[in-house]
């Protein structure tokens, strides 16, 4: 079979480039973005039947079809008429649906990223190009696999993919099991039996068990007979382990801040999420451990800041404080964003000259639609929700006693753009998608989005970003003023990076200038519009959109937690945050935001 290219493409730059994706998640949107931005004409189309796809094809006119995520078989009526190439998150020769499961449950210490190019037999066509990367000894959650080091690895293929798409004399290459450099193989599809884990097992098993399943499918296990499936599993400490050293494994010994301490065959693990199902109902959305276990937790002692688990944390590191915060999958309902109020108050009442404000996997995604949707009253509860994230941006905002910094590691979305906008510098790890908007989930949005948005990149572009509701790449970010610097670099590396940054700009000869600009500058904002009537309209909109559901949020928020709505993260069923629409089969291209004047 030759599986060439075909005759006659159209090999010019720019090219045009159809992208087909089962849905268009942070992979795909960083992927458009930056092709657009390289000057491509790109066009999305969600996987569909395949006289769909053909039509798709047939409008399209690709030079190019890229399937950056794609669970689903291409027709041949496509893959024969277009170059047509798919990305799997394995190494040269790997194939099957589960490579990230099988790659952490089975420690590989080097996994990889290969552009693959359709045939009839699924990953088994020529190959592109292909990298491989380091992977942590601590096993990774799967879905911070994905979104971080194959995430990377997939656009670095992709550009790869482009330049030898425009070649007309270059040849994919065979897939040949004989060579020494395709180290992968078939494999079959991770089942239930094969994620499954006892109590009694060592640590280390469990561990690698629920992380290669998170956050899908999930491992299946029971807690208090009830039927669980488990998620963001944390190694237990020597502190956690002492008073848990005479329980029988899978009892719960001990509770914080959301997440339960459980028992195992050599010590303990913290499991901070959980999806539960009685009676044989539907399984419930993901949400805190001690939210799904409500009522089963009565006598379990709260663990003290001794904990191993630990969501926020704070410390001094010269003139520079840094405050962490890491909630899965960037959602933050009423209970942690009190918390977090509390540690930015904290840490603004401190002599440093910086507050370093740093995310985890996931910036944030603003508002917890998984705790609002399982409430027994949601409407409270998002009432509250918001009011809480609300104080901590505005703790952000109106500190004048330092410069504050945000450092976006990973995507960010609604509320959770807007809690990073507060600072006074914004840095971007390369490779960051935003979403500034809460239009498709049918919010009006808060978090002092109307005076942080237009402060950074004027009224015009404000209204773009939230009616648009398109992702935004961190070069775009910055080249309109919505962050400052963009940093290369895999995490770690950002995070060093970041670090000596904010240690910079708190040694700079002029600091103490630049604070009292910034001090003078809020004191004249305030004198014409109090901070405060920002949250109060904004709230307003809130209300009706809360009590009266004007806009569909409560379908919408529905329609997401339940895998009918287009989510921003493969690996995750977020629950988090506001999702775009998927994009039409045509252009996406808009007038560009303009950077604004100052």
């Amino acid at each position: 079979m030759d599986n060439t290219p075909p005759a006659g493409s159209r090999r010019t730059h720019p090219l045009r480039i159809l992208l087909l994706c089962s849905s268009f998640n942070g992979l795909c949107q960083r992927v458009w973005t930056e092709l657009r931005a390289a000057g491509h004409r790109v066009t999305v189309q969600l996987a569909a039947d395949e006289p769909t796809l053909k039509a798709a094809v047939d409008a399209a006119d690709p030079d190019l079809v890229l399937c950056p995520f794609l669970r689903e078989r291409i027709p041949e009526t496509v893959w024969r008429a277009r170059p047509t190439v798919v990305i799997h998150p394995g190494p040269k020769g790997d194939r099957g649906p589960s490579a990230l499961d099988w790659a952490i449950m089975g420690g590989e210490q080097v996994w990889g990223a290969t552009a693959v190019q359709a045939v009839e037999e699924m990953d088994a066509g020529p190959i592109w190009a292909s990298r491989d990367f380091p992977v942590p000894a601590d096993p990774p959650r799967k879905s911070a696999l994905y979104n971080g080091p194959i995430t990377d690895t997939a656009m670095q293929l992709i550009n790869e993919v482009i330049t030898k798409a425009a070649d007309p004399d270059f040849r994919p290459e065979p897939l040949d099991y004989t060579r020494p450099d395709v180290r992968g193989r078939p494999r079959p599809t991770a089942r239930p039996g094969d994620r499954a884990f006892a109590w009694s097992d060592p640590t280390d098993h469990i561990l690698r068990r629920i992380r290669a399943a998170d956050g899908s499918p999930g491992v299946t296990t029971t807690l208090y007979g009830l039927p669980v499936k488990v998620y963001d599993a944390h190694r237990g400490t020597p502190a956690d382990e002492q008073p848990t050293s005479d329980a029988p494994p899978g009892t719960v010994v001990a509770r914080r801040h959301g997440a339960v301490l459980i028992r195992t065959g050599d010590s303990a693990i913290w499991i901070g999420q959980l999806r539960s199902r009685a009676d044989g109902s539907p399984w419930s959305v993901k949400l805190p451990a001690t939210t799904a276990l409500s009522g089963r937790l009565d006598g379990i002692p709260e663990a003290g800041d001794h904990a191993g688990y630990r969501e926020i944390s704070y410390h001094r590191d010269g003139p520079v404080g840094v405050l962490t915060f890491r909630f899965y999958n960037g959602a933050m309902s009423t209970g942690q964003c009190q918390r977090l109020h509390a540690a930015l108050r904290h840490a603004t009442a401190q002599d440093t000259r910086i507050l370093l404000l740093r995310g985890g996997d996931v910036f944030s995604n603003g508002i917890h639609l998984g705790v609002i949707e399982a409430a027994a009253d949601p409407c409270a509860e998002a009432w509250d929700n918001i009011q809480a994230i609300d104080d901590a941006c505005g703790q952000v905002i109106a500190c004048t006693s330092q410069l504050i910094v945000s450092a976006l590691a990973g995507n960010a979305g609604a509320g959770g753009v807007m809690l990073g906008l507060g600072a006074d510098r914004v840095v971007l790890r390369a490779g960051v998608v935003l979403n500034p908007h809460y239009q498709t989930m049918g919010l009006y949005g808060s978090e002092y989005w109307t005076y942080v948005l237009p402060r950074r990149v004027g009224d015009s572009n404000a209204h773009a970003l939230t009616s648009q509701c398109l992702p935004i790449s961190g070069q775009e970010a910055v080249r309109t003023g919505l962050a400052d610097v963009s940093l290369t670099g895999h995490p770690a590396q950002f995070d060093r990076a970041v670090r000596r940054y904010a240690t910079r700009l708190a040694t700079r000869a002029d600091y103490h200038q630049q604070l009292a600009t910034k001090q003078a500058t809020q004191h004249a904002h305030e004198q014409r519009r109090p901070l405060h009537s920002y949250r109060r309209a904004e709230l307003d909109q809130m209300r009706l959109d809360i009590f009266t559901d004007r806009r569909g949020f409560a379908d919408a928020r529905h329609r997401f937690l339940r895998g009918t709505a287009i989510a921003l993260s493969h690996e995750t069923d977020l629950g988090t945050g506001v999702s775009p629409d998927p994009p039409a089969v045509h252009d996406l291209a808009t007038a560009p935001l303009r950077r604004p004047t100052r």
